[in-house]
C-alpha cells in the first residue's frame, strides 16, 4: 500500500505564540508581545490554535482509480462545540481587546461617633469623605438630610475640622504620620453649607469688601458669588490675635484675607499695598479650628483658628490666631475655605440636590387605587360616618393623636411607680425616648454639643434642669450665641402643664410644646429647625 498524504487547501492560521500581535487598544494601533498577554480562562478544554473548522477533506491515491483527476469526496461532520472553534475572540490576546477593569486595594478605616463608639470599614483606597458619611447614613438608617460629616480629629495639637465631600479620606490619614491618636468622626454639621443659604449670617458687611471698581458695595444676592468668581476680588478684613513664632505671646494685628493669601498691614487699618505684608498661604494647607486653644496654646479668647500646612512637621509650622467672637472666626474660617475650594464647594452644596430632584422627577406623582379610597371615618356614635369636612377630619386625626400618645405613655408607666394623678403620668415619661431630649447632662455639655453639630438659627436640644429639679431647660443656638430658656411645670385643678413664657402658652407635655414652637416663633428669638442628637454607630 502506498503511502496516503493528506493536503489541507486554503488554511489560515491564527498566529503563532511566539509572534507579535498588532491590535488596537483606545483606537491606536500598539504592538504587544508576550509580556502584554493576558490568557483568558477557557470554559472547556481549548483546541490547539491550528485546528480548522470541519470541511471537506481530498485524498489523493493511485491503487484502484482509473482517472487521476478524479477525487474522493468525505461528507462532512457536524461539529457539536462550535464555540471551541469559531470563537470570534482568539485563545491568546491583549489585555487592549478586554473591557478594562480599574484594579485597586483596598483599606481599613477606623471611624468613631460622639459616644467613642467606633466601627472599621473596609474601602477603597479611593473612597471619598461623602462616600463613607452615605455608608453609615444607609447602614444605620439615619435620615439623609445632607448635613453628615467627617470630621478630622487631631488632640495632640488640638486641632479638629471638617473634611470636605471631595477629599480622599486615605490621604487625609497619610498626613498623620506618628500621631496615634488621630481620629475620624462621623458627625451632624448644620453648618456644613449654610453659607450657600444665608450668607449675611457668614460674613458681616463690616468684615467683607470687594475691589475698588464697585467701590466696596456688594449685593447681598452676589455674595457668595463673588467668591466663586476668580475675575472678582472680595476680601476679608479685621482684627485677629496672631501667636508669634517661637513665643508664647500673642499680638492683635489688622489682617486682609485674599484671593492670593493672607496679609497683615503694618500701620494700623492701612490696606495700601506699601502696608501689607504676606503672613501666610493656604493653597497647600487647610484650616482647622482650635479645640483646646486657651489650655494648649494660651489663647487670649476660645475662638482660635489656625492654618495647618500638609506636610507639617508638627506645632512649630502652625499659623495660629484667634478672635473676639465666634461670628469672627466663622467668617475668617468660611472664607478661608471658599477661597482655597471654590467652585467645589459649590458642586458638594448641589450634587446631593441635583440626584434629589431627578429621582423625584422619575418617581410617579400619582397616588395608588388604595391611598384614593381611604376617607376619615367617625366612630364615635352607634354608626360610623363619613367627614367630609377638612377641616373637622384635621381636628379629629390630631386629637386621636393625644389620645394615643397618652394611653402608650400610661402603658410605659405601669411598670414604675404609681403617681398621684394618672394625668401626670404622660407629662413625665412621654419625652424620654425623643432624640431631642438629652435628660440629664450639664450647660457646658449642652453647649459642645450644640457647637459640633453647627452654631446655625434654630439648633435646640432639650435637658433636664440643674437648679430645678421639676423643671426643663431648652438650649437655643441663635446669632451665633447659645441661650438656654427654663421650662418651668404649672399645676391646676390636678392637672400638669409646661410652660417657658409665664403660663401665657401652655402644653401639656414637652412633644406639643416643641412641635408648637417648631412652627411658630413665638417668645424665642427664632423657630426651632434642627434637633441635637447624639449619633451612635
Amino acid at each position: 500500500m502506498n503511502d496516503m498524504s493528506t493536503s489541507l487547501e486554503d488554511l489560515k492560521t491564527t498566529g503563532n505564540l511566539g509572534e507579535k500581535t498588532t491590535l488596537l487598544q483606545n483606537g491606536k494601533k500598539s504592538t504587544s508581545g508576550l509580556t502584554n498577554l493576558l490568557l483568558v480562562p477557557p470554559r472547556a478544554p481549548l483546541l490547539s490554535p491550528n485546528v480548522l473548522h470541519p470541511q471537506t477533506v481530498h485524498f489523493k491515491g493511485s491503487r484502484g482509480v482509473k482517472d487521476d483527476n478524479e477525487k474522493l469526496t468525505v461528507p462532512s461532520i457536524p461539529n457539536p462545540f462550535p464555540e471551541l472553534c469559531t470563537s470570534p475572540i482568539p485563545p491568546v490576546m491583549s489585555m487592549g481587546l478586554l473591557p478594562l477593569c480599574k484594579s485597586f486595594t483596598t483599606v481599613v478605616i477606623k471611624v468613631y461617633s460622639e459616644d467613642d463608639t467606633s466601627k472599621a470599614l473596609e474601602v477603597p483606597n479611593d473612597i471619598i469623605a461623602q462616600d463613607v458619611c452615605q455608608l453609615f447614613v444607609l447602614k444605620n438608617h439615619y435620615i439623609d438630610d445632607h448635613c453628615w460629616t467627617l470630621l478630622e480629629h487631631l488632640p495632640l495639637i488640638g486641632l479638629e475640622r471638617i473634611i470636605e465631600d471631595h477629599e480622599l479620606v486615605i490621604e487625609v490619614q497619610s498626613r498623620w504620620g506618628m500621631e496615634t491618636d488621630s481620629r475620624l468622626y462621623f458627625r451632624k454639621n448644620y453648618a456644613k453649607y449654610e453659607f450657600f443659604k444665608n450668607p449675611l449670617q457668614f460674613f458681616p458687611e463690616h468684615m467683607v469688601s470687594v475691589s475698588s471698581e464697585t467701590n466696596g458695595i456688594i449685593m447681598h444676592s452676589q455674595l457668595i458669588q463673588t467668591f466663586l468668581n476668580s475675575s472678582t476680588c472680595p476680601e476679608v478684613h479685621g482684627y485677629l490675635y496672631a501667636k508669634e513664632q517661637g513665643k508664647k505671646s500673642w499680638k492683635k494685628i489688622y489682617f486682609v484675607l485674599r484671593r492670593s493669601g493672607l496679609y497683615f498691614s503694618t500701620k494700623g487699618t492701612s490696606k495700601e499695598p506699601r502696608h501689607l505684608q504676606f503672613f501666610s498661604e493656604f493653597s497647600d494647607g487647610e484650616v482647622y479650628m482650635l479645640i483646646t486653644g486657651k489650655k494648649m496654646y494660651g489663647a487670649p479668647s476660645s475662638y482660635g483658628f489656625c492654618i495647618k500646612p500638609n506636610k507639617s512637621g508638627g506645632a512649630r509650622d502652625l499659623k495660629l490666631f484667634c478672635a473676639d467672637d465666634e461670628e469672627s472666626r466663622t467668617c475668617w474660617v468660611t472664607a478661608i475655605r471658599l477661597f482655597k475650594y471654590g467652585v467645589q464647594l459649590y458642586q458638594n452644596y448641589i450634587s446631593p440636590h441635583q440626584s434629589r430632584s431627578i429621582s423625584s422627577q422619575n418617581a410617579s406623582p400619582m397616588r395608588s387605587v388604595s391611598e384614593n379610597s381611604l376617607v376619615a371615618m367617625d366612630f364615635s356614635g352607634h354608626k360610623g360616618r363619613v367627614i367630609e369636612n377638612p377641616t373637622e377630619a384635621l381636628s379629629v386625626a390630631v386629637e386621636e393623636g393625644l389620645a394615643w400618645r397618652r394611653k402608650s405613655c400610661l402603658r410605659l408607666n405601669a411598670h414604675g411607680s404609681p403617681t398621684a394623678s394618672q394625668s401626670t403620668a404622660p407629662n413625665i415619661a412621654i419625652h424620654r425616648s425623643q432624640p431631642w431630649f438629652h435628660h440629664k447632662i450639664t450647660r457646658e455639655e449642652a453647649q459642645r454639643l450644640i457647637a459640633q453639630q453647627g452654631l446655625i438659627d434654630g439648633v435646640f436640644l432639650l435637658r433636664d434642669s440643674q437648679s430645678n429639679p421639676k423643671a426643663f431647660v431648652l438650649s437655643l443656638s441663635h446669632g451665633q450665641k447659645i441661650k438656654h430658656i427654663q421650662i418651668v411645670t404649672l399645676e391646676e385643678n390636678g392637672e400638669l402643664f409646661f410652660t417657658l413664657d409665664d403660663g401665657h402658652t401652655r402644653f401639656t407635655d414637652l412633644i406639643q410644646l416643641v412641635e408648637f414652637y417648631q412652627l411658630n416663633k413665638g417668645v424665642l428669638p427664632c423657630k426651632l429647625k434642627h434637633h441635637c442628637g447624639r449619633i451612635t454607630l
